[in-house]
């Protein structure tokens, strides 16, 4: 299908970063530095699910089977979303695209709309840090107290502060896990990052700083492009 006039979505922004990066508290300052809409494929889904739109109705099909929905569907999804009012200005993608040939479809899809992903930022953290945030939360089996090894430990190792009860460790917040998790991301996602990169859209933004240092940086980063 050839290419329309560019459309009204003002920017098309993908976030892309490590379990544990912070993508989720840097999205709300990303979205209101840029006026744009916050779009995360999880709530995407759980939406059109719940609302039973013909797209949502057939990704349950594949989520019932315990299958992944297919990138056609999930683009698809998203145009459908973009169409909203809301989105006017344009949005953050969040969750996606995770594999290069989810970029390439979003890309294809784009284009056939007179549109385009405009910028993608990449939170970048080492891999230790990623580690220490993402491992060893313990939680109270009595009270649901939880407690981190490294940013708040209990007083008494495997005992809770608050009541005494016994700590536990659930499998998602033991290191192995984390691991996998990181191996299963970056495995799937640097190209993504690199695909981004030969278009000459990617910023990459230092992870593993303050809160407050990071969205500095992300707002002087959208900024510089705003004005180039």
């Amino acid at each position: 299908m050839a290419a329309t006039t560019r459309r009204g979505w003002e920017m098309i922004v993908v976030l892309m970063g490590p379990p544990g990066a912070g993508k989720g508290t840097q999205a709300k300052a990303i979205c209101a530095e840029l006026q744009i809409v916050h779009l995360s494929t999880g709530d995407l889904f759980r939406e059109a699910v719940r609302e039973g739109t013909p797209l949502g109705l057939e990704a349950q099909t594949y989520m019932n089977r315990g299958e992944l929905v297919p990138d056609a569907v999930t683009v698809a999804m998203l145009l459908e979303r973009l169409d909203r009012p809301d989105a006017s200005n344009g949005a953050l993608l969040d969750g996606f695209p995770r594999t290069l040939p989810q970029a390439e479809a979003l890309e294809e899809a784009l284009r056939a709309r007179g549109s385009r992903v405009d910028l993608a930022i990449y939170l970048a953290v080492p891999r230790e840090v990623l580690l220490s945030r993402l491992s060893g939360r313990w939680m109270c089996r009595d009270c649901s107290a939880t407690y981190h090894e490294s940013f708040n430990p209990p007083t008494v190792a495997e005992q809770c502060d608050r009541c005494g009860g016994e700590l536990f460790q659930r499998p998602d917040d033991r290191r192995e896990t984390a691991e996998h998790r990181l191996d299963v991301y970056m495995e799937q996602t640097v190209p993504v990052i690199e695909y981004y990169r030969r278009k000459g859209i990617l910023v990459e933004v230092n992870g593993d700083q303050s809160r407050e240092a990071v969205e500095r940086a992300l707002q002087d980063a959208l900024r510089a492009r705003r004005v180039g």
